[in-house]
């Protein structure tokens, strides 16, 4: 029989408030290029930091309906360097070389959204919205 485990929209909430922890409260977004690490706990190294947003002090909402949506992301008012945005990286304040969550970035269908995945060095980036979803 195959695979078929399912978590009850509560056990989704519990667990994204634990997996997304109080330390990245004004922790940083990072936009990367090149290829996504198999897990967020592979740390960074030769991805190319494209951007670096702050988060809000208080950096995510309770979940709620399996998803945890961010508070307003503070733009990065000049990028890093310039290249094509694939991946991202959540990090506490400390700025820890290994992230919390990593998640597709993109255009469209990608877990953050970005107007353009065109990135400038010394352009303006900025979220309008960033939510995370757990799968039932």
């Amino acid at each position: 029989m195959a695979l078929n485990s399912h978590l009850s929209q509560a056990s989704r909430n519990l667990a994204l408030d634990a997996g997304i922890p109080t330390a990245l409260n004004a922790g940083h977004l990072l936009v990367l290029d090149s290829t996504q690490p198999t897990n967020a706990d592979t740390a960074l190294g030769a991805q190319v930091l494209l951007a670096d947003l702050t988060l809000n002090a208080t950096a995510f909402a309770a979940a709620s309906a399996g998803s945890k949506a961010a508070n307003a992301i503070t733009q990065d008012s000049s990028a890093n360097a310039t290249g094509t945005a694939t991946w991202g990286s959540l990090v506490a304040s400390s700025r820890a070389t290994t992230g919390t969550l990593d998640f597709s970035a993109g255009t469209a269908t990608v877990d953050l959204v970005l107007n353009s995945a065109a990135i400038s060095s010394g352009a303006a980036v900025a979220v309008s919205s960033f939510t995370v979803t757990m799968a039932a």
